[in-house]
C-alpha cells in the first residue's frame, strides 16, 4: 500500500513538473510542449486570411516596410539630419527621415552591469539603429491602393526642436513637416515631459491637393529578432511584440509565429496598446480609449519584425486638416511607471501565470525596501516573512518527517528481513506506520501547497528591473548577475545538501539516490542564476533547516544525517 501511495506522489510530482515545463514554454514565448492550444481566428473582425473585413481599410501589408518608398515630387529638399534631444530621464534621437525616433538612452540605468569587466559608466540604448541591432518607433500615412502618402521614409524637415529641459521648463518639443506627398501634408510634434517615459506624439494630416482623401495613420515599433545578454541557457525571458486589449488582455506574440504567419492576437480593438518587450523594458505606443484600431505584426526584412496599429484619420476636404494624439512609451519595466502610463500597461512585466501570487509578493518587497534601502536584506526578509506565514504548514510537515525518520530504521531492516515476500513486507510496513501514527504523505502535501508562492517570488525577482545594478554587500554589486566568484551557488549547494541529508531517506534505495541526485543537479543551475535569486534560495534553505532541526530536537529525534549507499 505505502509503494503504490509513493507511486502515485511520483506520478503527481511528474505531472506538476509536466505543467510546470509547459508554462514555462509558453512564458518564454515557445508553443507548449505537451498541451498545446490551438490557434483561435478572429472571424467576425477579419475574413478570410486575416484581411479585415472591411475593404476600405488597408491591411497592414500596405504599411511600408524597410525598403524606401517614392517621397513624391514636392517633398522637402532639405539633407537628412538627425536631432538629439534630452530630459532628464531620456536622451533621444530623431531621424528627418520620416521623422522616427531612432535611439533612446535610459539615462536612470547603465548599459554595463555593476558586476561585469565592461564598468564603462554609459546610460542603457533602448531603441537603436546600428549595423548590428536594429530598434526603433515609426510612423506614417497610407491611403487607397496605389496612392502615395507621407510614410516613415519620406523626408521631412526639422521645423523646431528643444534640444534640452531647463530649470524653467517641465517639457521639450521636437517638431518635424513633410512635403506635399500624394496630396497630403504630415506634421509630427513630439512631447517630452519631465520625468517622463511617455514621449506624447500628435500627428497632423493636411490635405493640400484638390481631392478628398482618406488617410489611415499607422504607428509601429520594429526590431530584429535578437535576444537580450541578460538570458542564459538556464533561464530566460519573453522578448518580442504583445498587445492589451481589454476584450483578451495580455498577448504575446513569438517572432517564429509571425514569420509563419501564425500569430493570434486580437486585431482590431477600440482600447489598449501594441508592445514590443525585453527583460527589464518596453516600449509601447498608446492611442486614446475609444479610438478604433487594427493591430497587426510581420515580418519586413531578414531579421526585423513591426507590429503596430492603424487608425483612421477620417475624410478629410481640400485643404481641411485633422490630428491624432497618440504617446510613445520607451523605458524600463516599473510597475509604478507602468502603472501611471496606462491600464494593463504594467503587465509588461511578465510574471506568466502566477501574476496574481507575483503582485502582492512585489509590493510587500517594494514596502520592505522603502525601510531598509537594500533590494538584498528586503529580498531577505520577504523570505522570512514568507516562511513565518507558513510556519505552522511547514511544522506539520516536519513533524511527520521526523516521525518517519525516527521509525527509518526498523523500515529499513524489516525490508532486508522480508526482501522476498513484498506481501508480507507490505502488510508490516502498514502495521509499523498504524502503530506509530505516521503518513508517510503527511510531508508532502503541506510543502506542495506553498510551490505556487516560491515560483512566484522566482518570478517576481527575475522580472523586477530593480535588481538590475542593485548592490547588496560586499562583493555581490548587482542582483540581477551571477555571483562573480560564485560563493552564493556554493552556499546554496551546501545548505541543500544539509537539508537533503536531514530528511527520512526513502525505504528504496533508487528513490533515495535519486533524492539526493536530483537537488545536487538542480544547484548546478544556480551558478549561472542572478544573485538575487541564488539570495533567495539560501535564505530559503538555511530557514527551512533551522525549523527542520528545531522540531526534530523537540520530539527527540536527533539531528543526524541520513546519506544513501551509492556502492
Amino acid at each position: 500500500m505505502t509503494d503504490i501511495r509513493r507511486s502515485i506522489l511520483w506520478v503527481i510530482f511528474g505531472f506538476s513538473m509536466v505543467l510546470l515545463w509547459d508554462k514555462w514554454q509558453v512564458h518564454n514565448g515557445n508553443k507548449a510542449t505537451f498541451f498545446p492550444q490551438p490557434t483561435e481566428q478572429k472571424a467576425a473582425a477579419t475574413g478570410e486570411a486575416g484581411k479585415p473585413a472591411n475593404g476600405d481599410v488597408p491591411t497592414p501589408s500596405a504599411v511600408p516596410g524597410a525598403q524606401p518608398t517614392a517621397a513624391g515630387a514636392s517633398a522637402p529638399t532639405a539633407p537628412r539630419e538627425t536631432v538629439e534631444v534630452t530630459s532628464d530621464v531620456l536622451r533621444l534621437t530623431f531621424d528627418s527621415e520620416g521623422g522616427s525616433l531612432v535611439r533612446a538612452d535610459i539615462l536612470q540605468h547603465k548599459a554595463a552591469t555593476l558586476s561585469s569587466k565592461n564598468q564603462e559608466d554609459k546610460p542603457l540604448t533602448l531603441l537603436t539603429q546600428t549595423a548590428d541591432h536594429t530598434y526603433v518607433a515609426q510612423s506614417g500615412l497610407v491611403g487607397a491602393p496605389g496612392s502615395q502618402l507621407p510614410t516613415h521614409k519620406t523626408p521631412m524637415k526639422l521645423v523646431a526642436a528643444d534640444k534640452e529641459l531647463t530649470d524653467s521648463k517641465n517639457e521639450l518639443t521636437v517638431r518635424f513637416e513633410s512635403g506635399d506627398v500624394g496630396g497630403a501634408k504630415l506634421v509630427k510634434t513630439y512631447t517630452v515631459r519631465r520625468g517622463g517615459y511617455d514621449i506624447g506624439v500628435k500627428h497632423e494630416v493636411v490635405n493640400t491637393g484638390t481631392a478628398p482623401i482618406t488617410p489611415q495613420l499607422y504607428m509601429q515599433l520594429v526590431r530584429d529578432g535578437s535576444t537580450t545578454a541578460s538570458e542564459t541557457p538556464f533561464y530566460s525571458t519573453f522578448t518580442g511584440p504583445a498587445v492589451y486589449t481589454n476584450e483578451k488582455k495580455y498577448q504575446k506574440i513569438e517572432f517564429p509565429d509571425i514569420e509563419k504567419k501564425k500569430a493570434d492576437f486580437v486585431k482590431t480593438s477600440s482600447d489598449g496598446y501594441v508592445a514590443m518587450v525585453q527583460h527589464y523594458f518596453a516600449s509601447a505606443w498608446l492611442l486614446g480609449e475609444g479610438i478604433e484600431r487594427e493591430h497587426y505584426a510581420r515580418k519586413v526584412d531578414n531579421n526585423l519584425y513591426a507590429a503596430g496599429m492603424m487608425t483612421a484619420v477620417g475624410t478629410l476636404a481640400p485643404g481641411e486638416a485633422k490630428a491624432v494624439e497618440a504617446r510613445l512609451f520607451v523605458g524600463p519595466q516599473a510597475e509604478k511607471v507602468l502603472e501611471a502610463v496606462a491600464p494593463g500597461l504594467e503587465l509588461v512585466k511578465d510574471y506568466g501565470w502566477l501574476t496574481m501570487l507575483a503582485k502582492p509578493l512585489y509590493w510587500l518587497m517594494e514596502k520592505i525596501h522603502g525601510f531598509v534601502d537594500n533590494w538584498g536584506w528586503s529580498i531577505v526578509l520577504l523570505v522570512v516573512l514568507i516562511k513565518a506565514a507558513f510556519y505552522w504548514l511547514n511544522a506539520t510537515a516536519y513533524r511527520s518527517m521526523a516521525k518517519m525518520k525516527a521509525i527509518n530504521p526498523r523500515i529499513m531492516d524489516m525490508r532486508e528481513r522480508l526482501k522476498d515476500n513484498p506481501q508480507q513486507m507490505q502488510q508490516e510496513m502498514m502495521r509499523i506506520y498504524r502503530e506509530e501514527k505516521v503518513n508517510p504523505m503527511g510531508g508532502c502535501f503541506p510543502i506542495m501547497i506553498q510551490i505556487p508562492v516560491f515560483i512566484a517570488l522566482y518570478w517576481v525577482l527575475l522580472s523586477s528591473v530593480e535588481m538590475r545594478n542593485a548592490p547588496w554587500t560586499m562583493w555581490i554589486t548587482d542582483m540581477s548577475s551571477p555571483d562573480p566568484y560564485y560563493i552564493l551557488p556554493l552556499v546554496m549547494t551546501l545548505t541543500t545538501v544539509i537539508q537533503t541529508a536531514l530528511n527520512p531517506l526513502p525505504p528504496d534505495p533508487m528513490q533515495a539516490k535519486l533524492m539526493w541526485i536530483m537537488p545536487l543537479v538542480f544547484s548546478v543551475m544556480f551558478f549561472f542564476f542572478p544573485s538575487g535569486l541564488v539570495l533567495y534560495w539560501i535564505t530559503n534553505n538555511v530557514l527551512t533547516i533551522a525549523q527542520q532541526a528545531y522540531i526534530n530536537n523537540r520530539m527527540g529525534v536527533p539531528v543526524k544525517f541520513t546519506i544513501p549507499s551509492f556502492k
